[in-house]
């Protein structure tokens, strides 16, 4: 199953090698990884995508807490919570498909970055499976490149998903 997992970690070098370390060194794959600085710039937030059954992510979240930094762990995926990544995708376009691809854009809500005679570059922002439809509904015009975020999670409400204050 796939989960969300915040953890709010000291804003320090090699924190961020030592909690990459600590899933690579027990098998464990990261499929999504989001780091940034917190409204505080002492510390960050990193979002991680990982899959696992209840036990594999409680062992996770186990042994993340004990690491030195790391201050809070949280499965978001456990609370209701809202998740995004974006992406920016370089397509194809000449004078006869740029008005199709324009209303792909404005129907999944994309927005126009980039213009030039042959390309087109979109911002595209949203839960993952919009993401992949969007891309399938381009791939006939020709996907030049796709780049990506990790995807980064908050919880719905008053409820923090770090509760570090």
């Amino acid at each position: 199953m796939r989960h969300t997992i915040s953890v709010l970690v000291e804003n320090k070098f090699g924190v961020l090698s030592r909690i990459s370390g600590l899933f690579s060194g027990r098998g464990y794959n990261i499929e999504s990884l989001s780091v940034n600085n917190t409204m505080e710039p002492e510390f960050s937030i990193m979002t991680i995508v990982t899959t696992g059954d209840d036990a594999v992510i409680e062992q996770i979240i186990k042994q993340l807490r004990k690491l030195v930094n790391v201050l809070k762990v949280r499965d978001v995926s456990q609370m209701e919570h809202i998740e995004r990544e974006m992406h920016l995708v370089k397509v194809k376009a000449n004078q006869e498909t740029r008005s199709e691809i324009f209303n792909i854009i404005s129907t999944f809500r994309g927005k126009t970055i980039d213009i030039t005679n042959n390309s087109l570059v979109v911002e595209i922002t949203g839960v993952s499976d919009k993401v992949s439809a969007f891309l399938k509904v381009l791939e006939p015009y020709g996907i030049i490149e796709v780049v990506r975020t990790g995807s980064i999670a908050i919880a719905r409400g008053s409820k923090s998903t770090t509760d570090f204050k």
